[in-house]
């Protein structure tokens, strides 16, 4: 039996240590467009990208990458927050990294490809009980969560 299903804390614990890292690395990334080249900056940087509507483009990274990084790491409305964050990694696979290879230190997606898989992971998967999403919304009722089965000495 699988250590997650005898000890249901051990995934909520994983969930919580993958929303905390990938909360901060999206959270320093939406902070360095804001702080270190301001909305002109990404606006021009994505214009030269050939990046349609760049100023837009421009906004919506740069807060959903701030915004759902500190969602990612309270753990407040993953389901949305997942797939934004997907979409905006989809972005940038598309715009920027798709042509130069796997590896990041060529300009490619790896990096990329991790964090939006990441983030789906975590809009389909949910935060965890250790998340603001299940105490707004409640935790499973022992009653309907799933039978454990016996620990075998």
């Amino acid at each position: 039996m699988l250590p997650a299903r005898r000890y249901p804390q051990l995934a909520d614990t994983g969930l919580l240590i993958g929303r905390l890292a990938l909360g901060v690395v999206f959270v320093a990334h939406g902070w360095q467009k804001l702080n270190d080249l301001g909305h002109s900056g990404v606006t021009k940087m994505f214009d030269g990208l050939g990046i349609p509507m760049p100023g837009a483009a421009a906004a919506f990274a740069t807060w959903v990458e701030l915004a759902g990084g500190v969602a990612l790491i309270v753990g407040a409305l993953l389901p949305l927050v997942g797939l934004l964050l997907a979409a905006d990694m989809a972005g940038a696979f598309w715009y920027v990294h798709k042509d130069h290879g796997l590896f990041a230190d060529k300009g490619g997606y790896e990096l990329v490809l991790i964090l939006g898989a990441l983030a789906l992971v975590l809009a389909l998967t949910g935060g965890g009980r250790f998340s603001v999403d299940a105490l707004i919304w409640g935790r499973r009722r022992d009653e309907d969560a799933p039978a454990r089965e016996p620990v075998n000495a």
